[in-house]
């Protein structure tokens, strides 16, 4: 177990690392810069060019990956404290599918009504929690192994229900399929504003889910005997959640693996205490997102990856190392 001035020290530590990626890692893509050109143009010294790439493009869209990552990672986090689940996230558990659903008909359909994407977003994750946790109950709890096939059952239908919306509205397609591969490509400062918004409500209430998902960690009967009400914590921990993936599913698209990733890796460093790992939870989610995104545009040249594609070749080998983990336990 690590002690709690170390835990702290790795937290503070990963918050200054995260910092300065996200201004170094704008140095890097189809065109490169060095360290001194992006100084000078996020001190508005820089050209024109220099600021348009820099400032306009890169430094929003770094900041854009630290939200989703800390989102998604916080989000799997706290979804495993509730299904009791090591191998359940946002995208596997089939949240991530229900905001996309919602948000890909609005995109699509109605896109006079996008202001409200990232609620409406949230209302589809909400769905699909319900749906994973009516699925996956068995004999008055949840069964661990059926919240997985209760997830993929759900990712199942509403993959199909999104394939039918792009079939329908083929004509519009092309201006949504960055964002069905979860990319962060094209992101504005606008885009920031909005996402930022909703991210800092996400995290301040994640806050307030450190003690609930400590005590749901205790067992049922524990619980009980506290006098703790377990339905009321559950309700709680999973809404914050829900809203965390949903509302970067909207602005982004589905980013798999960040919330399956990251808690095992904070977990394995600073141990299960929350009020440690979902802080640091927090900044390795952003660094993650960051490095995966800044590699998604380095590797393709003048061509782009999206960040989606990067993080689920990354993340799928380890959500199969965890599965015949668990299957060896």
């Amino acid at each position: 177990m690590v002690n709690r001035k170390k835990s702290i020290t790795i937290i503070i530590i990963s918050y200054i690392v995260l910092l300065i990626l996200t201004f170094v890692l704008c140095a890097f893509g189809s065109v490169k810069f060095g360290l001194k050109e992006i100084l000078l143009s996020l001190f508005g010294n820089g050209n024109d060019l220099l600021n348009v790439i820099i400032y306009e493009i890169r430094l929003p869209r770094n900041l854009i990956a630290v939200l989703v990552g800390a989102s998604l990672s916080v989000s799997g986090m706290l979804l495993q404290s509730v299904m009791k689940n090591p191998l359940a996230d946002p995208g596997i558990t089939g949240v991530s599918s229900g905001a996309s659903v919602v948000a890909i008909i609005i995109l699509l359909a109605l896109p006079s009504f996008s202001y409200g994407l990232p609620i409406a977003s949230f209302l589809g994750g909400l769905i699909a929690c319900a749906l994973v946790f009516l699925l996956a109950w068995k004999d008055g709890g949840i069964s661990p192994s059926r919240i997985i096939l209760s997830g993929v059952a759900i990712n199942s239908v509403f993959g199909s229900v999104i394939s039918i919306f792009t079939i329908f509205y083929s004509d519009r397609i092309q201006s949504t399929l960055l964002w069905l591969n979860g990319s962060l490509s094209q992101k504005t400062w606008a885009d920031f504003k909005v996402l930022s918004v909703y991210v800092i409500i996400g995290l301040l209430l994640a806050l307030f889910c450190i003690r609930p998902a400590n005590i749901l960690a205790l067992g049922e009967k524990t619980i009980l005997n506290l006098g703790f009400n377990i339905t009321h914590l559950r309700l709680f921990v999973s809404i914050v959640g829900v809203f965390l993936a949903a509302v970067c599913t909207s602005i982004v698209g589905i980013i798999g693996f960040v919330g399956l990733v990251i808690p095992h890796i904070c977990r394995m460093i600073v141990g299960y205490d929350y009020k440690y790992s979902l802080p640091l939870a927090i900044s390795f989610g952003g660094i993650i997102v960051l490095l995966a995104d800044t590699l998604s545009r380095v590797i393709g040249g003048s061509v782009e990856l999206p960040v989606g594609i990067i993080m689920s070749l990354l993340g799928a080998p380890f959500f199969l190392y965890l599965l015949r983990k668990k299957k060896g336990e």
